[in-house]
């Protein structure tokens, strides 16, 4: 099932927060974004080029109740926690069940739209962020290219993870292209996206 990044996701506090700490990083404010009722979460969204989008999520403090762990690991956040890039998405044409590893596929539903995404059972991004949440989307126009153009650019995504070589290898089997994405043996899970800006190349999570 070859698969290829879909977009990176900052999680924060707040989304107040999330556009700070992407405006300080990128010099560009994210724009309006939506709701996942179903998560108990809304989000912030920025084009990082046609096909690629930046997502800052937050819990939403109007959701009602909901009776699962909230996804991306927003359930680990306090008021103080600081924003950061804490995970990535991956898209692909045959999503399949999913695994151990990426969790398991759900259908998601949001104003009459359609699409399946894996999800592990304790919400949080599968081995730390290091590897990809993945998604189905059911039409054929990517959200990226209906967002506001900003002037930034994708360039690649760079990991670090204690087990590097496990993150090849799973990134191999879903078939996705190591040009955007580069693994790297590290002490802790680490994620660094480069996008190129007006102001020149920027980077945006733990440098």
């Amino acid at each position: 099932m070859p698969a290829r990044l879909d977009h990176l996701v900052v999680i924060a506090p707040s989304l107040a927060a999330g556009a700070q700490f992407v405006a300080r990083a990128l010099g560009v404010t994210p724009g309006p974004g939506r709701k996942h009722p179903h998560m108990g979460s809304h989000n912030l969204l920025l084009s990082l080029g046609t096909a690629v989008y930046l997502e800052v999520a937050a819990t939403d403090p109007e959701a009602g109740p909901i009776s699962r762990p909230r996804w991306l690991g927003l359930d680990d956040l306090t008021d103080t926690s600081p924003p950061r890039l804490a995970a990535w998405v991956a898209s692909t044409d045959d999503l399949g069940p999913g695994s151990d590893e990426l969790g398991r596929a759900e259908t998601m539903q949001r104003a009459g739209r359609t699409w399946q995404m894996t999800v592990m059972p304790d919400g949080r991004p599968p081995m730390s962020g290091a590897a990809p949440v993945l998604i189905q989307r059911s039409g054929n126009t990517h959200p990226a290219a209906a967002l506001a153009p900003s002037g930034l650019r994708f360039r690649q995504l760079r990991i670090e993870h204690p087990d590097a070589e496990k993150v090849r290898a799973l990134l191999a089997r879903i078939g996705l292209a190591q040009a955007e994405v580069c693994v790297a043996e590290g002490a802790t899970c680490k994620l660094v996206a480069e996008i190129e800006t007006p102001l020149g190349l920027r980077t945006l999570g733990d440098a």
